[in-house]
């Protein structure tokens, strides 16, 4: 897609990508996102791993997608004798999808685990949501676990 470039979020994409965040995850509100966003975005320490946020831009220089990597110590079906990328937010709006802005997000997060040190990168989605499913397998992403959570109010 020539209309749209892959580039680092700064902080001017804070409301821009508040609003993509909160179309990602919706049960947070947009304030919350917002706020959260200026700290990471500012440079402010909000985790004590390193973490970068991709963004796809139009040719207007509206954002349109966005994907949130960051280092972990460890990630299931990974090598854990070395830190690992992983993805932790990865989201295009429905009408740019199927062209190719996912996997251009994702070969910028790739590269940035690289030079963090990475030799792989990890994520993951809800067991029902297929779509993302579809998406990661697609990219060369392999299922590594599948996990059903429980608890019990005491």
């Amino acid at each position: 897609m020539t209309d749209v470039r892959i580039r680092l979020a700064i902080l001017a994409d804070c409301e821009e990508l508040a609003r993509l965040r909160a179309a990602l995850w919706p049960e947070s509100p947009e304030e919350e996102h917002r706020a959260e966003l200026r700290a990471l975005l500012s440079g402010d320490r909000v985790s004590t791993l390193p973490v970068a946020i991709f963004v796809a831009h139009a040719s207007d220089l509206a954002l349109v997608g966005f994907l949130e990597v960051g280092l972990r110590s460890h990630a299931d079906g990974c090598d854990t004798r070395q830190p690992v990328g992983f993805v932790e937010g990865w989201f295009v709006e429905e009408n740019r999808r199927r062209k190719g802005l996912g996997s251009q997000l994702l070969a910028a997060a790739e590269e940035w685990a690289r030079s963090q040190g990475c030799t792989e990168i990890a994520s993951d989605t809800w067991i029902d949501h297929t779509l993302s499913q579809r998406v990661h397998e697609a990219l060369k992403f392999e299922v590594v676990d599948r996990c059903v959570h429980y608890r019990k109010q005491l």
